[in-house]
C-alpha cells in the first residue's frame, strides 16, 4: 500500500458515511487479546450480523492499512466467500490471512456500490486492489457562453464556468493544436474578457487573420454569432456541412469579383481541412466514443484510451494500472474502468477489447454518471473492430517500451549500487539541491527515483525558515535534511507511534501529505562540505541506514567530469562514457531544475505581496489611504510617527501599529 492517510475519510465523506469510512484506532493490548481472531475467523464472526443487501466493505491489516475494497449485490453472500478455508487464489489467501478488521457501508443499489467503491479505491489505494495511477484530468475546449461575444479556450478542471465544453483531449497539446486551427477557420477570440473590454484597436491576431476583432467592432454581433454557430457545428461533428457552406461563399465572392473576401474563405477551409487530417484516424462509424485496449505480459498490464468526439480521433493515452500478476486482462480492465470515470464524464458508447465480468453493471452506472443512456460492448466486426485492434497493438507496444525502459532503469540502479558500494539495487534515491539569490527566498528541492524512473507525485519542496546570511548554502542543507528526516523519522512511528506515513505531492509543510518510504540512497547536489553536513545530521537522528553521496560539478562546471564524495573513501570519478554516470547527472539536473523552478515560483508570488497586506488593523481602506498618501509601501514604512497621523482616515492607534510594524517593535502583534 502506497497511501494511507486522510483522504480515507475525505473520500468516504463525498460518497456517503463519514464515520464508517475512518481508519480503526490502534487497539491497546487488552482490546487485541479481546478480539484476538483474524483472517477467515474474524470474517465468520463478521458474516452472522451482515445484511443481504448491496453495500462496500473493506479490509484492514494489523496496522489499520487498507488492504482492499470491494462492493457486492449482498453483502452477506459475498463476504461469506473469505471465511472458507480452502478454494482461493495465492494473493486472495494472503489477503485473508492479513485481515485484521472489516468495515461495511451499505447502498440502495448495487449500482451506487460500484461508484462508492471507484471512490474509496482512488483515494485509499489499497494494497490488494487494482489501482489507475495517473488520475490527471483531460482538457477540453471551451467555447464561453457568458460573454455577448464567445472565447474559446483550453480548460481543465470543474466545469463551472457557463458555455459548451468539448472534449476530452488526451493532451495538452492535441488542444492547441486544434485551438490553433480554430482560429484560422472560425476567427473566435481567445483573449480574456478583461482584455477584450479594453482593447481600442485591432491586436496581432487580427491581422495575420485569425481573430476577427469584435473588440473593436471590426465585425458586428451577427456575422460573429455565425462565426460561433458554424465552430460549434464542426466541433459537433458537422464539419463536412459547414465545409461546403464555405465553399460555396467562396465561390459566391469569386462570382462577384470581391477575391479578397474570396481568399478569407479560403484560407479558412484550409485550415479546417488541417483540422480534420491532424485528428489521425477519422472514423466513419463513430460520433463520440471512448475505447478501451488491454495488452498483458510478463505481469504487467497496459490500457490504452482512446476519445473519439465529432465523428474525429482526439487522442490516446497509456496507463499502467498497478495489480496483482494473477490477475488476467479482463479483470484489470474491469476494475480500471469504474476508478477512471469516478471523475469523469462518460461518452454514449465504451468498447472494450476484452469481455469484463460487470459489463452490464458498468453500463448502469455509467448512465446515472451521464444522466443519459450509455452502451458499454466489445465489438465483434467492421470498422469498430479494427479500431480495437489498433488500440491493442498501441497498448502492445507501449508495453514493450516500458517493460524495456524498466530493464534499462534496473540495469543502471544496479550499476549505482555497485559504483557506491551499497549492499542492495537502490529502490529509492533522494536527491536534494538549494535555490537563492543572496539568500532570499531560498528553497530547498527534493526529487525521488527509482524502478519506474521519476517519481514526481513525491517530489516536495521546503520553503527554507530559519534566517541565513549571505545563502549560506551549508545551513540550508541542514535545515533541509533535518526537517526531511525528523519528520520521517515521526511518521513511520520510530519515534512517536503515530499514523501511517502518507505521500506529499510537493509542498513538505503540508502535513496532509508527507512522503512515506525511506531512501537507500541520498545524492546532495555539492561536494564535502555538503556530504558533512549530511552525515552530522544523519548522526545527530540516529539514522545509519541511508548512504549519502556528495555530487559535485568538475572544473569550470563541465558535464562529465563530476566528482564524488562518500564517508569514509577518497573521493573519486566515473569513466567519462560510463552509463551510471550520464544516469547521475540526469538526476542531478533534475532537481536542480526543480529546486530553481521552486524558487522562481516562490519569488514571483511574493512580487505581487505588498508589505501592508500584513499590518494587523489595516484593511483596504487604510491601505489605500496610506498608499494615496506616501505613494508607495516603502515610502510608507520610512515615515515617521507624526507623518502616519496626518494621513487621512488614519487614528493615532493605527498610526502606532503601523509604525511599530516597520520598525520592528516586539509588542506589535497581529
Amino acid at each position: 500500500m502506497n497511501e494511507q492517510d486522510d483522504s480515507e475519510a475525505a473520500g468516504a465523506a463525498e460518497a456517503g458515511p463519514e464515520e464508517t469510512a475512518k481508519k480503526p484506532r490502534p487497539r491497546k493490548a487488552a482490546e487485541t487479546d479481546a478480539l484476538a481472531s483474524t483472517g477467515s475467523a474474524l470474517i465468520a464472526e463478521k458474516v452472522k450480523i451482515l445484511p443481504d443487501s448491496p453495500g462496500v466493505y473493506r479490509m484492514f491489516g494489523h496496522d489499520g492499512e487498507v488492504l482492499y475494497v470491494g462492493k457486492a449485490r449482498s453483502l452477506k453472500k459475498r463476504v461469506s466467500n473469505y471465511a472458507k478455508l480452502t478454494g482461493h487464489s495465492n494473493r486472495i489467501a494472503r489477503m485473508i490471512s492479513s485481515t485484521t478488521a472489516m468495515e461495511f457501508i451499505t447502498t440502495a443499489t448495487e449500482t451506487d456500490a460500484l461508484l462508492l467503491e471507484a471512490n474509496l479505491i482512488k483515494r485509499l489505494k489499497p494494497r490488494y486492489n487494482v489501482l489507475m495511477r495517473d488520475d490527471k484530468s483531460f482538457p477540453f475546449i471551451l467555447l464561453t457562453g457568458d460573454h455577448e461575444f464567445p472565447q474559446v479556450l483550453k480548460h481543465r478542471g470543474a466545469r463551472a464556468r457557463q458555455g459548451d465544453y468539448y472534449g476530452p483531449f488526451a493532451s495538452a497539446g492535441a488542444v492547441n493544436a486544434t485551438l490553433n486551427a480554430l482560429q484560422k477557420a472560425f476567427l473566435l477570440r481567445s483573449c480574456s474578457d478583461s482584455v477584450f473590454e479594453s482593447r481600442t484597436r485591432p491586436c496581432l491576431l487580427f491581422q495575420i487573420k485569425r481573430c476577427s476583432a469584435p473588440c473593436t467592432g471590426e465585425i458586428k454581433k451577427e456575422g460573429y454569432d455565425l462565426l460561433v454557430e458554424e465552430a460549434r457545428a464542426f466541433l459537433r461533428g458537422r464539419s463536412r456541412r459547414t465545409q461546403k457552406e464555405l465553399v460555396a461563399h467562396m465561390e459566391e465572392a469569386s462570382t462577384a469579383l470581391d477575391f479578397e473576401r474570396a481568399a478569407v474563405y479560403r484560407d479558412r477551409i484550409r485550415a479546417l481541412t488541417q483540422v480534420q487530417q491532424h485528428q489521425g484516424i477519422n472514423p466513419q462509424t463513430l460520433t463520440e466514443a471512448d475505447l478501451f485496449a488491454a495488452y498483458q505480459e510478463g505481469g504487467q498490464t497496459c490500457i490504452q484510451v482512446f476519445f473519439f468526439r465529432a465523428g474525429q480521433n482526439w487522442g490516446n493515452r497509456a496507463y499502467f494500472p498497478r495489480h496483482d500478476k494473477e490477475l488476467d486482462a479482463n479483470e484489470v480492465l474491469d476494475a480500471f474502468l469504474a476508478q477512471f470515470y469516478e471523475d469523469r464524464h462518460p461518452p454514449r458508447l465504451v468498447l472494450l477489447s476484452h469481455e469484463v465480468p460487470g459489463k452490464a453493471l458498468l453500463a448502469e452506472a455509467l448512465s446515472i454518471i451521464a444522466g443519459r443512456k450509455v452502451a458499454v460492448g466489445v465489438p465483434r466486426r467492421g470498422e469498430k473492430r479494427e479500431l480495437v485492434a489498433h488500440a491493442m497493438t498501441n497498448a502492445r507496444e507501449a508495453l514493450g517500451r516500458r517493460l524495456a525502459e524498466s530493464s534499462t532503469q534496473r540495469k543502471l540502479l544496479e550499476g549505482v549500487a555497485e559504483v557506491f558500494g551499497l549492499p542492495e539495487t537502490p529502490q529509492r534515491i533522494e536527491v536534494y539541491d538549494n535555490s537563492h539569490i543572496s539568500g532570499t527566498k531560498a528553497v530547498g528541492g527534493m526529487i525521488v527515483a527509482g524502478p519506474e524512473g521519476f517519481m514526481k507525485s513525491q517530489y516536495r519542496k521546503f520553503n527554507i525558515k530559519n534566517e541565513i546570511e549571505d545563502g549560506d548554502d551549508y545551513a540550508m542543507m541542514r535545515e533541509v535534511l533535518t526537517r526531511r528526516f525528523s519528520r520521517l523519522l515521526k511518521e513511520t512511528g520510530e519515534t512517536s507511534g503515530e499514523e501511517e506515513p502518507r505521500p506529499d505531492d510537493v509542498e513538505e509543510d503540508n502535513p496532509a501529505k508527507p512522503t512515506p518510504e525511506w531512501p537507500d540512497l541520498i545524492l546532495i547536489d555539492g561536494g564535502a562540505g555538503q556530504l558533512k553536513v549530511a552525515c552530522e545530521v544523519l548522526a545527530e537522528l540516529g539514522i545509519d541506514s541511508v548512504t549519502p553521496v556528495g555530487i559535485a560539478k568538475g572544473p569550470e562546471r563541465d558535464a562529465g567530469r563530476e566528482r564524488f564524495f562518500m564517508a569514509g573513501r577518497p573521493d573519486f570519478m566515473l569513466e567519462p562514457r560510463n552509463p551510471v554516470l550520464y544516469y547521475l547527472q540526469r538526476l542531478r539536473d533534475e532537481v536542480h531544475r526543480f529546486a530553481i523552478g521552486s524558487h522562481r515560483a516562490r519569488r514571483s508570488k511574493a512580487i505581487g505581496v505588498n508589505p501592508l497586506d500584513e499590518v494587523p488593523g489595516v484593511g483596504p481602506g487604510r491601505k489605500r489611504a496610506l498608499l494615496q498618501h506616501f505613494g508607495s509601501a516603502r515610502a510608507v514604512s520610512r515615515a515617521g510617527l507624526s507623518d502616519l497621523e496626518a494621513v487621512d482616515g488614519i487614528s493615532a492607534k493605527v498610526a502606532r501599529t503601523v509604525y511599530d510594524f516597520f520598525h520592528g517593535n516586539p509588542d506589535t502583534t497581529a
